[in-house]
């Protein structure tokens, strides 16, 4: 074959079959040939990794707060954009808030592309949003390149992105489907909430017990009887109560066309370590028990859970009422996208996962959700996004030193496994010190 750009040779390199020697060929920022790891590459430059590294795709991040614009001091494109990169993630796509004004109607999708075209270290794509009376916006957006639309069924934390009830639901489920989109819920039923004792104060179980599993267990049942009657798309996001495994499953087996996924912090903590008043840890829904925790790990084992991402939810510092220690006041999310990898890498690999798993859950499985369809994998054909990890390295998280805007996560202090080394993006590596060049991105582009 003709000479290439680039050739990356690894021991280890991800792929969908396994890890393999390779050498990886890329050619204007794809991959184009995957060879034996001696194989001659005539390349303009050759990289060699050690032999403590991995090469992995890239992770695709479907599940990310960037608040900008409205938001910025919570986070930003730029922050947030580099944070991705220094975690090995190359693709994120962007909720529809907490920005101002969400992302429900095409002068805001244009207003966010415009601010984000400029910003972006890695690739970008964006959720469009289903809230009370825009069913009539759905069908613009998805023409102009949104992945889908992300809904609550109960108050989402901000005014501007209102909840859909029953019959606004099945409205926006009807007419998602008519055009085969795909809507993302945060499965948690608002009547279920009202009728729990709301938290007060700095203890956590009080907090854990107004937001109850039932609550997550009958949301998740709504939106499987309507997209059953609809023969809608639906996806359910964040799973944190392991109740609703079962019903997933089913659904699924029984035809309707339903994912979902967990996030790193469900993975990693429980409810019985959260010290009262570490509003840190405070997230809807709320991380539970440490037996809760073990049974979404066999979600993923079974293939019930599809997918892992962050759920990157951050805020500035004060709105976490550090002072107080308030769960019932405090800002409910949790910062954690430089994070997710070496996180979920460190609770997987003691339970037996592979490398090749992580993968699949953090980039393949987000990838293919999305329609990303030269994302996700090692393959040719490919974009060259890629992340070189060190294994076995442990480092103690910093939040000050972390790319987020604000120095608050929960796993400030804490150990983990997994060292990003570098990030490539189509080819080249992402280097956060000079201008960004992602791209923005819009459904079903090669």
């Amino acid at each position: 074959m003709n000479a290439v750009d680039l050739v990356i040779r690894a021991r280890r390199v991800v792929r969908a079959a396994g890890e393999q020697a390779c050498a990886v060929g890329v050619r204007d920022g794809r991959i184009v040939a995957i060879s034996p790891y001696g194989a001659e590459l005539a390349a303009t430059a050759e990289v060699r990794l050690g032999d403590d590294e991995v090469l992995l795709p890239g992770l695709v991040d479907s599940h990310v707060h960037v608040n900008d614009p409205g938001r910025t001091d919570w986070e930003g494109f730029t922050s947030a954009t580099k944070a991705a990169a220094r975690g090995g993630v190359t693709t994120i796509v962007d909720m529809p808030l907490n920005s101002i004004p969400p992302t429900c109607d095409l002068p805001a999708l244009a207003l966010k592309r415009k601010t984000a075209e400029t910003q972006a270290y890695v690739d970008v794509g964006f959720w469009g949003g289903a809230i009370p009376g825009n069913v009539s916006d759905l069908r613009p957006l998805h023409d102009a390149g949104v992945f889908g639309y992300k809904c609550f069924l109960l108050h989402s934390g901000v005014d501007e992105f209102p909840p859909l009830d029953a019959d606004e639901l099945a409205a926006a489920m009807a007419e998602i489907a008519s055009f085969d989109g795909l809507l993302i819920v945060h499965a948690e039923d608002a009547h279920r909430i009202d009728e729990a004792t709301p938290p007060d104060g700095a203890k956590y179980d009080a907090f854990l017990n107004s937001r109850p599993r039932a609550a997550e267990n009958e949301a998740v049942a709504q939106v499987i009887r309507l997209a059953r009657e609809y023969d809608c798309r639906v996806h359910i996001l964040h799973v944190s109560s392991a109740d609703a495994l079962p019903l997933i499953a089913d659904a699924r087996a029984s035809g309707v066309r339903i994912t979902a996924e967990t996030c790193p912090h469900y993975l990693s903590f429980t409810a019985e370590d959260i010290p009262d008043g570490a509003t840190q840890y405070k997230c809807c829904p709320p991380i539970r028990e440490g037996a809760n925790r073990e049974l979404l790990w066999e979600g993923l084992r079974d293939g019930t859970i599809n997918l892992v991402v962050s759920d990157h939810s951050p805020s500035t510092i004060d709105l976490k009422h550090l002072d107080t220690g308030d769960f019932g006041t405090a800002w409910g999310g949790i910062a954690s996208l430089q994070l997710g990898l070496p996180a979920v890498w460190t609770e997987a690999r003691r339970r037996g996962f592979t490398l090749a798993d992580v993968v699949r859950w953090m980039s393949t499985a987000p990838a293919e959700q999305t329609g990303l369809r030269t994302k996700g994998r090692i393959e040719v054909g490919y974009d060259a996004d890629l992340c070189v990890l060190a294994p076995d390295e442990t480092f103690t998280v910093d939040a000050r030193q972390l790319q987020h805007k604000n120095a608050i996560t929960p796993y400030d202090g804490r150990t983990l496994t997994g060292v990003v080394r570098s990030t490539w993006l189509r080819g080249a590596p992402v280097d956060i010190d000079v201008d960004p060049r992602g791209r923005l991105l819009t459904r079903g582009e090669r």
